[in-house]
């Protein structure tokens, strides 16, 4: 993909917003014509799988998106228990993220495991074969499963993606799953080292790559740097580089659509804007009619 119009554009439902809102910002993100809505599960604040739930059953055509579900919080038959009664009530409109979960939370709760990346492999294997109806037998280093079929599994599979930073991380989702889900941040010099990380673990051109991206929009440059710092800052620490280098789809309405046509261009399928500062909504709006997209109402 080169051009941000052709990239699929979703919106994220954030952590911190109160979970009674999520039908109703679902509902108006979906009237205006955004592909996606991805909900979050972070330890302490919401479900991914009763967010993604909520929000499937307040839509229509939305597709939603788990992202992520820390693979050490959840056993993979329950996990897929979970994804195969929303795809077969939804289907078509599911994708699951997995993920290591962050070290410190697992540690938290007492779910740390011993060997993160054979974790989320032996997950993401076993969750994707009892979605395609098969009976796992598995006796791995982290996953035990004796015979575990799904008695209704979904007619309509839904894509597994990893959620994942690092390098070893990233070659294991370009062996295992359908796809990547790359943390706010990220811009296209990044995006290239996530291709070629993941077509060296195996990845093929049907692997997806979907990126997360903290968003302002509006035409004070000012307001939209003084909003974005408090984000940028906490997550450039957390990316371990400075807060200037952490990519973020901002500016004007069509400085945005620039942005992420940049993040396309670098081989993102779908880009999912984090949107930070007053009225969402309006901001989604706005990116949706510089890119002519936006749906009548």
């Amino acid at each position: 993909m080169t051009d941000a119009t052709n990239a699929r554009i979703g919106v994220m439902f954030d952590r911190d917003w109160a979970p009674e809102s999520l039908p109703g910002f679902a509902r108006e993100a979906e009237a205006l014509g955004v592909d996606d809505l991805w909900v979050v599960e972070d330890l302490g604040w919401n479900g991914g799988v009763s967010a993604a739930a909520v929000a499937l059953g307040a839509t229509e055509r939305l597709r939603v998106g788990i992202g992520i579900a820390p693979a050490p919080l959840r056993s993979p038959a329950l996990l897929a228990m979970e994804l195969a009664t929303l795809a077969r009530v939804f289907p078509g409109r599911l994708v699951a993220g997995i993920g290591h979960g962050v070290r410190e939370w697992m540690e938290s709760v007492g779910v740390a495991p011993r060997s993160p990346l054979t974790l989320l492999e032996e997950t993401i294997t076993s969750v994707r074969a009892l979605l395609r109806g098969e009976r796992v037998e598995l006796d791995g280093r982290e996953v035990r499963l004796d015979g575990v079929r799904l008695v209704h599994p979904p007619v309509q599979v839904p894509p597994v993606v990893a959620g994942v930073v690092r390098p070893r991380s990233l070659e294991l989702s370009g062996r295992v799953a359908d796809g990547t889900l790359i943390a706010e941040g990220h811009g296209p010099q990044d995006l290239a080292n996530t291709r070629a990380l993941t077509a060296k673990g195996g990845a093929g051109s049907d692997h997806t790559l979907t990126v997360l991206a903290f968003a302002c929009v509006g035409d004070d440059p000012d307001d939209v740097a003084r909003t974005l710092h408090p984000h940028t800052e906490g997550h450039g620490g957390w990316l371990g580089r400075p807060q200037e280098d952490v990519f973020t789809v901002s500016g004007t309405a069509a400085e945005a659509v620039g942005h992420i046509g940049e993040l396309a261009a670098a081989g993102a399928d779908t880009v999912v804007l984090r949107i930070v500062g007053e009225e969402p909504l309006r901001q989604l709006a706005d990116v949706l009619d510089a890119l002519g997209r936006r749906s009548g109402r």
